[in-house]
């Protein structure tokens, strides 16, 4: 199977289509807030400077592959915010706005003649998004922060990994995705509110609290057992069986049975239905302690099979076992492909013209996300959005880009 080709179709309307989004972020977690409404309709401004989003240097081959994949359906406006009349053209894009979205430190958009104060005096129905390390409060507000801080401050890397080697960060930004997607739910309770009264309001989203969230309820474990939870690779503390085994052909599968019905039906896929009552794994907690036992003899009848004859027998008998996949296996596979989770967009600086992108997150039955166009050029959109008045104003004041 081939991965699905799409087209853009730049008059494409979804649910939030007419919302305006006026977007100052950089880097991960306001693109990722940002996307999720572009994806829906929303007009998506960014508001970039004269060198462009951070995230555009995050290039592989020469091509800016982060950006394309989280900016497409967005506009690009190239502003030098440190001219008066750049802020001016931001306060004016903000009178017809629903949304603003920053991610700079605390103080800086005050710094820079944006305080929310200023944005509501102009629209006082405008949800205000402000993107932090820490918070706008709180004794760490002052510091600078990035999501890699976050994923070791919130206890993420203290129980990921192996408990002989060094706690392990995310090879992915997790934190800021993390608080993007809260940043977009919080973002659209915060417009149904204002729709609802004309009042809108500020959110205050930091890296670290949705991250620190996820991980509950770590606390509550903590203070029952007063123990810390060791690292322990894929084994679970919680649940067992549940780990990776390697195959016969070298590949990898994953398994979670964590319910009893499922590690029942897992005894008896293996031919191991003695196991059912044998007093160390015929209940979870048991199971959990001899999980290392458990393991081999799972691991065992996993490496006498090769990855199809596994999951070929582990899909017959209902048992929840997968694959362990890469992007080399992902690019063909069937599930990927048909399910269209994965599509192909039209790209010139892609070998062969095609970019694979993530299709649709999530499936709206009455108005399924679009695709408008792709993410944009830097300063692509200036005239479309200022007019071609403004921007040769901004041009002779040295405050326009692009």
């Amino acid at each position: 199977m081939s991965i699905p080709r799409k087209a853009y179709d730049a008059a494409a309307t979804s649910a939030l289509s007419g919302l305006r989004v006026v977007d100052l972020s950089r880097l991960v977690a306001g693109n990722t807030l940002t996307k999720v409404l572009a994806e829906h309709g929303a007009e998506v401004i960014k508001i970039e400077p004269p060198e462009g989003d951070t995230l555009r240097a995050w290039k592989v081959g020469g091509v800016e592959t982060s950006w394309k994949a989280i900016c497409r359906n967005k506009f690009s406006v190239a502003l030098n915010l440190r001219h008066a009349l750049a802020i001016e053209a931001v306060l004016g894009l903000c009178e017809t706005a629903g949304i603003f979205v920053e991610s700079f430190r605390p103080g800086v958009l005050e710094a820079m003649g944006l305080a929310p104060e200023t944005l509501l005096a102009r629209n006082p129905r405008l949800v205000i998004v402000r993107i932090s390390g820490w918070g706008q409060t709180g004794p760490f507000a002052h510091k600078p922060g990035f999501g890699t801080l976050v994923e070791g401050y919130s206890g993420f890397a203290a129980v990921n990994g192996f408990g002989d080697r060094e706690p392990v960060l995310p090879p992915m930004f997790m934190g800021d995705a993390y608080a993007g997607l809260h940043g977009a739910a919080s973002a659209m309770i915060a417009l149904r509110h204002a729709e609802a009264t004309g009042q809108g309001q500020v959110i205050d989203l930091s890296l670290f609290e949705p991250i620190f969230q996820v991980m509950e309820p770590q606390m509550a474990n903590w203070r029952i057992s007063g123990k810390r939870k060791p690292r322990t690779g894929s084994r679970s503390t919680n649940t067992a069986p549940r780990n990776v085994y390697r195959t016969a052909d070298g590949g990898w599968v994953c398994l979670s049975a964590s319910t009893q019905g499922m590690t029942e039906k897992l005894f008896r896929s293996i031919g191991r239905e003695d196991l059912i009552t044998d007093a160390r794994f015929a209940r979870n907690p048991e199971r959990v302690k001899h999980a290392a036992l458990l393991d081999e003899i799972i691991g065992g009848f996993v490496a006498a099979r090769d990855m199809a004859e596994n999951l070929a027998h582990f899909d017959r008998t209902g048992v929840t076992i997968g694959p362990i996949q890469d992007a080399a296996s992902l690019e063909t596979d069937h599930y990927v492909v048909a399910r269209e989770a994965l599509v192909e967009l039209p790209d010139a600086d892609m070998p062969g013209g095609w970019m694979p992108m993530g299709g649709a997150v999530p499936r709206l039955s009455a108005t399924p996300t679009i695709l408008a166009r792709p993410a944009p050029r830097l300063g692509e959109h200036n005239e479309a959005i200022l007019g071609a008045e403004a921007c040769a104003k901004l041009r002779a004041a040295g405050a326009l880009a692009g």
